[in-house]
């Protein structure tokens, strides 16, 4: 996640377009990694997400984020889990299973400890999500 977005020059693809990179073709022992899903098609797409929180001040809890297609399918990810303070960014490296161009919305769901106190809020201030484009 460290090389996040990289250059075309520095991310070979694997399979249909690795002739897009005919430099890396010719190493010897050059190392490809491929993330892939558990259902098919398998496809993946690596998104980078920001968020800072607002309310109180520090909990005890988790955040997740729950991405929807257009075709009313969902897939859900934890972004942080433990002590969350407003004060920090919390950032991600995500494989989501769902395309960014059939995103239909972005859901942020927040469950704190059983033992938080019951008035305790906690949401969102800021949330950005990057993405790789396609050549």
């Amino acid at each position: 996640g460290d090389c996040f977005p990289c250059s075309q020059e520095e991310c070979p693809m694997m399979g249909h377009y690795a002739d897009r990179f005919p430099a890396m073709l010719k190493r010897v022992n050059q190392k490809y990694f491929l993330n892939t899903a558990a259902d098919p098609p398998f496809a993946t797409w690596r998104q980078k997400v920001f968020i800072k929180l607002s309310g109180v001040k520090k909990m005890r809890g988790d955040i997740n984020l729950v991405f929807h297609d257009t075709e009313g399918n969902a897939k859900e990810y934890e972004i942080a889990s433990g002590v969350l303070s407003q004060d920090e960014v919390y950032t991600k490296y995500l494989d989501v299973e769902i395309n960014p161009k059939n995103t239909k919305k972005i859901e942020f769901l927040w469950n704190k400890a059983i033992f938080t106190l019951l008035w305790a809020r906690l949401g969102a201030e800021t949330l950005n999500i990057i993405y790789g484009e396609d050549g």
